[in-house]
This record gives C-alpha cells, structure tokens and sequence, in this order.
C-alpha cells in the first residue's frame, strides 16, 4: 500500500486569518502610538504657553508695573509658535494691589487659553 504523503504548511484559509489578526493588531500599535505623538505636541504647546504667561507676569514683576484697571492683549512668538496672550488687570479690597490674570492661546482658537495664570502687582512707592 502506497500511503499519501501530505505536505506539512498552512492552508490558505490559515495564512489568511493569521494575516488578519495581524493587520488588526498592527492597526491598533498605529492608532496607540500615533495618539501618543498628537499628546506630546499638545503637552509642548502648553509649556510654550506656560511660559509665554510666566514671562509676562515676570516683567510686569521686574520693571515695578502698577497698571490700570483693564484688559491688555498682545502676540509673541515661542519656540517658533505663535501665541496671543490676554491680561485681565483689576482692582483688589486693598488699594495697593492690582490683580493680574494672564491667558495665553492660539490664534486659531482664541476661546480657549491653553494656559491661565494669576498674580499680583504692587504700587511702590517711589
């Protein structure tokens, strides 16, 4: 008797769903690593951000500044990113001390500020 000899390998149905399982799971690495990068460019813009607020309540800080009652708005440029900044100047119960609220954000979405930041300012006197 002649026994038949079958090859030993994976049928075409096998190498198929094997291919599958695998297109999935890679799938899922791209999506996983591709929201790992978008986070760590939010991240980094919102240091810029911090920075940009710290910068400015830093110089009102170094020059003595004791600014009016109001709203200041400017742009400036971090790292290459430009950023437009927002301080809101009010009053304090003490007559001495002026409340100063600095919001930083993006051009292209202005209502919301990636980063706020409040300080005080005091009247020297001269």
């Amino acid at each position: 008797m002649n026994a038949v000899r079958r090859d030993a390998g994976f049928t075409l149905l096998e190498t198929l769903v094997a291919l599958a399982i695998l297109a999935i799971a890679m799938a899922a690495v791209m999506r996983a690593s591709g929201g790992g990068i978008n986070h760590a460019d939010a991240m980094r813009l919102r240091v810029l951000a911090d920075w940009v607020a710290q910068d400015r309540l830093a110089e009102h800080a170094a020059r003595g500044d004791y600014l009016a009652v109001g709203v200041q708005n400017g742009e400036v440029t971090e790292a290459g990113v430009h950023l437009m900044w927002k301080e809101e100047i009010s009053a304090t119960p003490n007559p001495a001390f002026r409340r100063i609220q600095v919001s930083v954000y993006t051009p292209e979405d202005p209502s919301y500020a990636l980063r706020q930041l409040t300080g005080f300012l005091t009247q020297q006197r001269r």
